[in-house]
């Protein structure tokens, strides 16, 4: 019974949490890549977070992932690590509701009386709830709900241990008195712990325990307390396998600042407990717990190491980097995106919007300087755009990869909706770079051969230069601001391009006839010119990407041709205002 309450306990928390993730969506992330050195901001968050979560093995662990990545620098997770274990001691106090022993209207606080309630509405939410928010908010009741049934099954699990207590006090005082040596208490809290890993779990048996024997002393608690935030340690021991030498330091730093706080309360402990045993201690740690008072412990135990250890943070840092070396010459690499972050799916969703910006901006980058290479051609500004073109193809590869796996996860109709504008988007973002490649061909060519359009030509070029520019750095703002309006006016635009390549086409076709342009002129100007409209064509792709996702429909023919009816006064007006600012001479 005791097994099976813990396995309620851990799968009641595991849902909770993740409702509780998918709620807070990629904010928390967002906040979290916000942390600094200051040890106030990284306190903060690392509490709420952890609260937020519920976990902060789980927070570790994403923080060994961001410094896989990259995404975060080593002395910036030192706070946030603390801060976990402040917001940690939070289900802790929850878990103590359990102890209340009252049959007035305090008594609904007692899980067993109101966590029925709670599964009744979270049921209600899943099953009748039309969006997604309302099913995550259903989860995390229905979590919570289990949560607490796991709690009352071990508290089950312990009558028969209270019955024995109950029956033969010296006997369980004997067996248990062993747990007052706090070298054993620590060894024991931290073991079991581990196994489990969870100091939440662990926490709730020695809650139960205290509860229904009524003969756990706070001088068997304090150490087993203190050996629990050792334990909980594993599992980002076990996360920092396979990472880089500062993600592995992560871990190390998380074991250190548990490690050596432990040590420090235990090197006082210890002295006070054997040696300056006055008559007040010593009433003191004979004296019974209760769920409440272990509560309690457990704050002032995480808070105290958290205050003793703050001043500490860059000694902490140092200690990680001289367990941890680094191998003389062998520069640190990075993982593009971290596979430990889809355990966190808004978590990974807000990193891969970030890389779908940065992705967006070296697009933006590559294209617009093959642009201005036509004409004024330059060998090394060309080698420039290849490397951008080379990290774009990389991004796409490893977007793709990471977005498929992140798909098949349960996701929230807004984190859907992401994937799929991300998913859709990162193919014509990969274009638009294959597309600055061949206009440097187009460059490097004229430049090889030392071709020279006439005037007019450049003139009409100049013009298709600034539009096409332009569609571009309006495509990226409006997808880096996720902005509908400016992708709204993106398709304006790209008619009037479409317009404009059409008469330089025709005027060409002209000029060629009374002998002002050769054929290999021709040659070149028809590849710059399919170029550009090609990189038009994939900005209005983006930009109706964008606005199908929004409405939840992806027929971009049914939407371009509704855009462009001749109902559609809107989009006539944008374009007949356009077609004058990009007008050919």
């Amino acid at each position: 019974m005791l097994l099976g309450g813990l396995g309620f306990f851990l799968f009641g928390m595991n849902v909770m949490s993740s409702g509780l993730e998918k709620l807070s969506g990629g904010k928390l992330q967002n906040a979290l890549q916000s942390a600094t050195s200051h040890w106030l901001k990284s306190l903060v968050l690392g509490a709420g977070i952890t609260i937020a979560i519920q976990s902060s093995s789980a927070l570790t662990v994403m923080l060994v992932g961001l410094v896989n990545s990259g995404i975060m620098s080593l002395g910036s997770t030192v706070g946030v690590i603390m801060g976990s274990n402040i917001g940690t001691t939070l289900t802790a106090w929850i878990l103590s509701l359990s102890g209340i022993e009252s049959d007035g209207w305090i008594a609904l606080l007692k899980p067993a009386n109101f966590s029925p309630l709670v599964a009744f509405i979270g049921i209600a939410l899943i099953m009748l709830g039309k969006t997604t928010k309302k099913k995550d908010t259903g989860n995390i009741l229905i979590g919570f709900a289990v949560l607490m049934f796991g709690m009352e099954l071990m508290g089950d699990a312990m009558e028969p241990i209270a019955a024995f207590a109950e029956s033969n006090p010296e006997k369980f005082e004997t067996i248990i008195s062993v747990f007052s040596n706090p070298l054993i208490g620590v060894l024991v809290g931290a073991v079991f712990t581990g196994i489990i890993q969870s100091s939440a779990a662990s926490v709730a048996i020695l809650q139960n325990l205290a509860n229904t024997t009524g003969m756990v002393s706070f001088g068997m608690a304090i150490p087993i307390i203190m050996g629990q935030n050792i334990g909980t340690c594993v599992t980002s021991l076990i996360s920092s396998i396979g990472v880089n030498k500062n993600a592995k330091r992560v871990a190390v730093i998380h074991i250190l600042f548990n490690l050596i706080g432990t040590s420090i309360v235990l090197l006082i402990y210890i002295p006070v407990y054997y040696i300056f045993r006055s008559e007040v201690i010593i009433d003191f740690l004979a004296s019974n717990v209760t769920p409440f008072k272990i509560a309690v412990a457990h704050s002032i135990f995480n808070f105290f190491t958290t205050v003793l250890l703050l001043p500490f943070q860059k000694a902490l840092v140092k200690i990680a980097n001289i367990i941890i070396k680094d191998k003389p010459g062998k520069e640190e690499k990075y993982t593009f995106i971290d596979d430990r972050l889809l355990n966190t799916p808004a978590f990974a969703i807000s990193e891969c919007k970030n890389r779908c910006i940065e992705m967006a901006s070296k697009a933006e980058t590559a294209i617009i300087s093959a642009i201005n290479l036509c004409g004024n051609y330059d060998e090394r500004r060309a080698n420039d755009v290849m490397t951008i073109e080379s990290d774009i193809d990389k991004y796409e590869d490893k977007l793709g990869t990471f977005l498929v796996k992140l798909s098949r996860n349960e996701l929230s109709d807004k984190d859907n909706a992401e994937v799929s504008r991300m998913l859709h988007s990162i193919g014509d973002f990969e274009r638009l770079g294959d597309h600055a490649v061949n206009l440097i061909k187009a460059a490097r060519e004229m430049h090889e051969k030392n071709l020279k359009f006439t005037d007019d030509a450049m003139a009409d070029l100049k013009v298709a230069h600034r539009a096409l520019t332009d569609i571009v750095k309006l495509t990226t703002e409006a997808y880096i601001k996720n902005d509908l309006s400016l992708a709204k006016e993106v398709e304006p635009l790209e008619q009037v391009i479409d317009t404009i390549l059409a008469s330089i086409k025709s005027r060409h076709i002209t000029r060629l006839k009374v002998g002002e342009c050769t054929i290999e002129h021709g040659f070149v100007l028809n590849d710059i010119l399919t170029n550009f409209e090609r990189v038009s064509d994939h900005c209005s792709n983006i930009a109706v990407t964008m606005i199908e996702v929004v409405q939840n429909a992806y027929d971009t023919h049914e939407y371009l041709n509704a855009l462009k009816s001749i109902e559609n006064e809107e989009f006539s007006e944008k374009y007949k205002e356009l077609s004058v600012q990009y007008k050919l001479r």
